[in-house]
């Protein structure tokens, strides 16, 4: 039989499933568990921890995961391999070790570092490192901003390093997700870093796993099409030599495993068809897919193409603090009712200019004439944002709290007065990699990892097209039918930093036809009006079946910072899925 890696991935982000790990490691035959922990948000979350106790700064239920089986993958030979190390990764291998010895165990563990930026950060600078944001091509020196965090993402060959030195576990920082899973292919295969289509494949299953059940059918647009949500399968990725793979889950368990399910998740949070990575640009405009058995898609053909030179580095600054409140109202004349009530918070407050971001949304929703009370309801949001953190305090608080007997009939609120949290502003930026110095650590040893440059060239992403025409498939003419457009489209959206991806796709080459030539950057504005002002970029990708809108600036300065009641555009795709459309008939069956 050919040679395979088999990869699972127990995490998705910091508070996935705790018993992920165990389900995987004792549900079936696996070479390596890997663990996805960080995002943009979380590495926000953990400098707060590292404040309170400087040994900390990492996802503590990592090791509550391996306590459970640390013996068991040493036993079956199962390498382990994750970035839950997060801000502080030797942090986590002490407490690892800490753990092994408890448990009579002696595993031998590697850590990575060299993505933390803050000590080298000015620096950096001076050696003309701009560190320019990436949508408003500031350079942070000029953005008055004070970098809380500054991570830059590796790449797998530190993870590769590892296992050659023996590791049986490997933690580190803020290294891309879907390296963990190159790496250790890389590893098992002996591959080059100029082994690009091998590497591409790699990474595009990575990409898939790197989000736990989104793979296995979480977070579907087809909910029919799930046998079970119960006991959600974590996916399984079986590497072969050429980069191509297999993507399953362990059988007994629930979820589901399709071209569909894969598809969503190759379209989450991304741009172009061209995926950037610190090893290898990948090219998900080339892959084929093919459902081989129940739970078994295949993927093949994925092409590579050499590095740009540069990687994507997270950097958090401290823009303030925000607070948000939600007013009920009810029945008659809503739009009154908010315009009293902002008119009459504000007079407490002493007025909306005093805030450096003011955002008020009424969602109307009542029913005209109820049958339930809590079918009267409408929704009046109110934001503010500020460096001051009395303003955004308890002083917005209660000023909301004051009006509840001074304003309109019927104030209620949905939840009782909150308290001010950190905005926390997302600064996406590049930093050349001839100047990321990553080490791996193990047993006392530390080995320093060079990048060579000489092989990179122009980034290659500068000739995806955005494609804004319409496609020449399915002409509109003749008998149409009124129809969601959800019930024929697919859809998955999330967050880039402030910006929004919005994936689309379709289960047909006749229904892609059709979506090509109907779905343009005008269409969606008409169809999404809150979305308008918002310059939008397009991408085709036929071999998908697939078309993905990128937003840009919608999610403002990021997740952190933002003042939308979905700061990470979960919502989005299912939003415009309930949009009604006109179709031609011979679509719907």
């Amino acid at each position: 039989m050919e040679e395979k890696l088999i990869v699972a991935n127990c995490s998705g982000f910091f508070g996935d499933r705790l018993s992920a790990a165990r389900e995987l490691v004792e549900g079936g035959p696996i070479d390596v568990l890997t663990g996805d922990y960080l995002a943009e948000l979380t590495m926000a979350l953990l400098f707060r921890m590292k404040l309170k106790d400087p040994d900390k700064g990492y996802a503590s239920t990592f090791l509550a995961q391996m306590e459970q089986i640390m013996g068991t993958c040493l036993d079956k030979g199962i390498k382990i391999v994750s970035n839950a190390g997060g801000l502080n990764p030797k942090g986590l291998a002490k407490g690892l070790s800490e753990l092994a010895k408890i448990l009579g165990l002696d595993p031998k563990i590697a850590y990575i570092e060299g993505d933390d930026l803050m000590p080298r950060l000015s620096d950096l600078q001076e050696a003309g490192q701009a560190f320019s944001h990436l949508d408003k091509d500031t350079p942070l020196k000029d953005s008055g901003l004070a970098p809380l965090t500054a991570n830059a993402y590796l790449g797998g060959q530190g993870i590769t390093k590892a296992l050659q030195m023996g590791a049986d576990i490997v933690v580190g920082g803020r290294i891309a997700d879907a390296a963990l899973v190159s790496g250790p292919a890389a590893w098992k295969f002996d591959w080059q870093k100029d082994d690009y289509d091998a590497l591409a494949g790699a990474y595009a299953a990575g990409h898939i796993i790197e989000c736990g059940t989104q793979a296995t059918g979480g977070n579907y647009s087809f909910m029919d099409e799930i046998p079970s949500y119960k006991n959600m399968g974590f996916p399984i990725a079986q590497i072969f030599a050429n980069g191509d793979f297999i993507i399953t889950k362990h059988e007994g368990t629930g979820g589901l495993v399709s071209k569909g399910t894969v598809t969503a998740q190759l379209m989450y949070e991304i741009r172009q068809p061209y995926y950037l990575t610190p090893d290898v640009t990948v090219r998900f405009d080339t892959l084929d897919m093919e459902q081989i058995a129940t739970d078994r898609v295949k993927v093949t053909n994925v092409k590579g193409e050499p590095p740009n030179g540069k990687t994507k580095v997270c950097i958090n600054t401290l823009f303030g603090f925000k607070n948000s409140m939600t007013v009920v109202l009810t029945g008659l004349d809503i739009e009154e009712k908010a315009k009293i009530v902002e008119e009459v918070v504000f007079d407490l407050v002493g007025g909306k200019d005093q805030f450096d971001r003011v955002d008020v949304s009424l969602v109307k929703s009542g029913h005209p004439d109820p049958v339930l009370n809590d079918e009267a309801f409408s929704y009046l949001r109110i934001s503010v944002m500020d460096k001051d953190q009395k303003k955004v305090g308890k002083r917005f608080s209660a000023a909301i709290v004051e009006a509840a007997l001074s304003s309109i009939p019927g104030f209620t609120l949905t939840a009782p007065p909150s308290r001010e949290m950190p905005a926390i502003l997302h600064w996406p930026c590049l930093i050349t990699l001839d100047q990321i110095k990553q080490q791996v650590v193990m047993d006392g040893e530390m080995i320093d990892l060079a990048f060579d440059n000489s092989d990179n060239k122009e980034p290659c992403f500068t000739n995806a097209k955005k494609d804004d025409a319409p496609g020449t498939g399915i002409p509109v003419d003749g008998p149409k039918k009124e129809i969601p457009f959800g019930r024929l489209f697919a859809t998955r959206s999330g967050d880039k930093g402030g910006n929004a991806n919005l994936g689309v796709w379709a289960k047909t080459r006749e229904g892609f036809d059709y979506l090509d030539r109907f779905l343009t950057i005008e269409q969606l504005k008409e169809l999404l009006p809150d979305m308008a002002e918002f310059e939008i970029e397009r991408y085709r990708l036929p071999n998908l079946y697939a078309i993905n809108f990128y937003i840009k600036g919608v999610l403002e300065d990021g997740v952190a910072a933002s003042l939308r009641s979905d700061p990470q555009a979960k919502t989005l795709g299912e939003y415009l899925r309930a949009k009604v459309i006109m179709v031609p008939e011979n679509l719907v069956s």
